[in-house]
C-alpha cells in the first residue's frame, strides 16, 4: 500500500470504529477460545494498514465469547503484525433499540428511499424510546470507548467511523474533549445519502442530531459524488446558521468545517482472483455447470432485501421471454440470495414475494426438463465466485445501493467475458457505466431488453467491455479507497 509511505497522515496511529468488528470469537470443540477473522475488502483493507501503523479497533462484540474476551492484541497475516481489538458489551435492550429500530430499519429504509409513504414510517412513543434509550446511548458508549483509547495514544490520531450506525459520535467526543484534545475524524457512510426532500420526513430533533454529529467530522466520505452533494444539500436545507461551499464541498458549523468527499468503496482484487483459483471455488463450478448445463446463465447474487430490487428482476426475465422466445429453454437464471435481517417484518415478507414471482415465471414457461428461475439461499461465498466465474450476463438492478461490490467482483473473476447489466442507482455506475449496460431499476420493458441486448452481444463488443472493467476496478481497488482518504487528510492539513 504505497499511500502508507507516502503520506504523513498514515502514519498517524489510528483508531477504527464500527458496528462489528473485524473477528470474531468462539469456542472449539476443545474449548479453546478461536477467532475468525470477517471477510470483505473493508476489513483486509483496514487490517493492511495497521500492520503498518499502531492501529485499534472499536466494536460491538457479536458473540458471547467476544465479550468475554473484551480487549486485546491478535495477530494479522504477518505473524508479526498486530491490531489491538475492543469489544464493547452494551446493554442488550438498548442495543436492540439501536439496531433493530432506528438503524435498522429506520435509517436503512429512509436512506435507500424505500418507504411506502402512506403507510411507513410510523415513528411512535416506541421508536422514540428506541432513540434516546438505544441509538443515542449506543452512540455515547462508543464516544466513550474512543475517548478513553486517545488517552493511551501520545500523538494526534485519525479516527475512522464507519457507517449509519455511528451517526453522533464525533459530536460526543467533540463536546467532551476541548479543542487541541480532539482528534482527526474521518466517517465513512456505506450506504446512499438521498435528497433533502427525503431526509424532511424524519421527525426534527433526529435529524438535526444527526446532521450536527456528521458536521462534527474533519473528512465525510460518500459512496458517489451525488451523495456528497445530497448531504451538503440537506445541510443547507436543515441545519441552522450552517455555512455550505458547492465548489469547495465544504460545510461551516459551529465554527468547524466538514468536508464531504465521495471516496467509492471497491474490492481486495488479488485476495478474490486467489479464491477463484482455489480448489473449494473449483468444486463448486462443478456443481454450477451441473445446474445450467449448456445453456447461457443468467447470474444475480444479492441480500434478501427490498432495496436489491429481486422481484422485478425476475419480473423483466418473464417479460424477456415473452418477448423473445427464442431464449426459452435456452437461457438459466440463477439466484443466489442470503438471508439478510430477517428479523425485520419487511424483510421476511419481501423473501415471500419474490418466491411467488419465482415461481410464476417457471408455471408459465417452465417444462420437465427445463426450469427458467433456480433460487439457492444462503450465504456461501466461494459458491458464490464460482457462479461469477461463469455468468453470461449478471444483473445489478438495485433501487438503490451504496455500491453493490458484486458488480466489482463479476468483471474481475469471469472467464465468460460476460456483460454486466447495471441500474443506474447503483454507486458502482459512477465507476462502471462505461462498461455496462445501464437501466432505470423500476423499467422492466427496459431491464428485458438490456437482457435480451446481453444475450445477444457480439463477442468482440462483450470482450472490449470485459477488458475495460477489469481495467477500472483493477486501477481503483480497496487499496486505492483508502489511500483518497489519507491523501485528502494531507492535502486538506486534517
Amino acid at each position: 500500500m504505497d499511500c502508507l509511505e507516502d503520506s504523513s497522515s498514515s502514519r498517524r496511529p489510528i483508531i477504527i470504529a464500527s458496528n462489528r468488528g473485524p473477528v470474531t470469537f468462539h469456542t472449539d470443540e476443545n474449548g479453546d477460545l478461536k477467532f475468525q477473522r470477517a471477510s470483505g475488502g473493508l476489513v483486509t483493507a483496514l487490517t493492511g494498514m495497521a500492520r503498518q501503523i499502531d492501529a485499534t479497533w472499536i466494536s460491538c462484540g457479536s458473540t458471547a465469547e467476544d465479550k468475554l474476551w473484551s480487549n486485546g492484541s491478535i495477530p494479522l497475516a504477518e505473524e508479526e503484525s498486530q491490531i489491538n481489538i475492543r469489544f464493547l458489551a452494551p446493554p442488550e435492550e438498548a442495543y436492540f433499540g439501536f439496531y433493530n429500530v432506528i438503524s435498522n430499519p429506520l435509517l436503512w429504509f429512509l436512506q435507500h428511499s424505500m418507504w411506502d409513504l402512506p403507510h411507513a414510517p410510523v415513528i411512535s412513543k416506541e421508536t422514540w424510546s428506541a432513540w434516546n434509550t438505544g441509538y443515542t446511548v449506543i452512540n455515547r458508549i462508543f464516544a466513550e470507548a474512543i475517548i478513553q483509547q486517545l488517552f493511551t495514544i501520545a500523538s494526534t490520531p485519525l479516527v475512522m467511523l464507519q457507517d449509519y450506525h455511528l451517526y453522533l459520535v464525533a459530536n460526543y467526543i467533540r463536546q467532551k474533549l476541548p479543542p487541541r484534545s480532539r482528534p482527526t475524524v474521518l466517517h465513512f457512510i456505506h450506504i446512499p445519502w438521498p435528497g433533502p426532500e427525503y431526509w424532511g420526513l424524519l421527525p426534527p430533533a433526529m435529524r438535526l442530531a444527526i446532521l450536527e454529529g456528521l458536521c462534527a467530522v474533519d473528512l465525510l466520505g460518500f459512496q458517489t459524488h451525488d451523495d456528497a452533494l445530497n448531504f451538503i444539500r440537506t445541510c443547507e436545507s436543515y441545519l441552522p446558521r450552517a455555512s455550505v461551499n458547492y465548489k469547495r464541498r465544504r460545510i461551516w458549523y459551529r465554527n468547524h468545517a466538514t468536508y464531504a468527499r465521495d471516496f467509492p468503496i471497491s474490492i481486495d482484487v488479488d485476495a478474490i482472483k486467489k479464491m477463484a483459483l482455489s480448489s473449494e471455488v473449483s468444486e463448486y463450478e462443478s456443481e454450477i455447470c451441473d445446474m445450467t448445463g449448456s445453456r447461457k446463465m443468467i447470474l444475480r447474487i444479492d441480500r434478501i432485501e427490498p432495496s436489491k430490487n429481486i422481484v422485478r428482476g425476475f419480473q423483466a426475465f418473464e417479460e424477456m421471454l415473452e418477448i423473445y422466445p427464442e431464449h426459452r429453454e435456452d437461457v438459466i437464471f440463477l439466484a443466489l440470495l442470503v438471508p439478510s435481517r430477517l428479523e425485520v417484518e419487511e424483510y421476511r415478507d419481501y423473501l415471500d414475494v419474490l418466491m411467488a414471482a419465482a415461481g410464476k415465471v417457471n408455471a408459465k414457461y417452465g417444462s420437465p426438463d427445463w426450469e427458467p428461475v433456480r433460487i439457492v439461499v444462503g450465504e456461501n461465498y466461494p459458491k458464490a465466485i464460482a457462479a461469477l466465474k461463469n455468468y453470461d450476463v449478471l444483473l445489478v438492478n438495485a433501487i438503490a445501493d451504496g455500491m453493490n461490490l458484486v458488480a466489482k467482483e463479476g468483471p474481475i473473476v469471469n472467464q465468460n467475458q460476460g456483460v454486466l447489466i447495471l441500474s443506474e442507482r447503483a454507486g458502482a455506475r459512477q465507476q462502471l457505466e462505461s462498461g455496462s449496460i445501464v437501466i432505470s431499476p423500476c423499467d422492466i420493458y427496459a431491464t428485458a431488453e438490456a437482457i435480451h441486448q446481453a444475450l445477444k452481444m457480439p463477442l468482440e463488443q462483450r470482450r472490449d467491455n470485459s477488458e475495460k472493467l477489469r481495467w477500472l476496478i483493477e486501477r481503483e481497488d480497496i487499496n486505492d479507497w483508502l489511500c483518497k482518504q489519507l491523501d485528502a487528510v494531507s492535502e486538506l492539513n486534517l
